[in-house]
């Protein structure tokens, strides 16, 4: 048996697809509803994950999309081990704060 034959891995699919036409939305609708079937998780827009429990479910997953992929736009697909997953660092920017409130009544000059 190979040795990396059960080392959790994740897919990353990232992808950048026209929605300039009801065809392309269309097109984009289903492939984000594939991925969603697949066992992908949404991360951000237009970035999906999902884990797999193997090298060989990578390919697996790998060739399923590669088989939906619409004819317009780009897809790519990143693999990384789990513990380069969780090496991952998140920053947040700055929390908006709520502009003043207006005064309660009008002051005249």
């Amino acid at each position: 048996m190979e040795l990396n034959a059960y080392r959790l891995m994740w897919l990353f699919c990232l992808f950048d697809l026209p929605v300039d036409t009801k065809a392309a939305r269309r097109a984009y609708a289903e492939f984000r509803k594939f991925l969603l079937k697949d066992g992908f998780q949404k991360i951000q827009y237009s970035v999906y994950a999902r884990v797999c429990p193997s090298e060989a479910a990578v390919e697996v997953h790998l060739r399923r999309v590669q088989a939906r992929v619409p004819p317009d736009g780009e897809v790519r697909l990143i693999c990384l081990t789990d513990k380069q997953f969780a090496r991952q660092q998140i920053f947040w920017g700055r929390t908006r704060k709520q502009p003043p409130k207006a005064p309660r009544q009008l002051e005249f000059f």
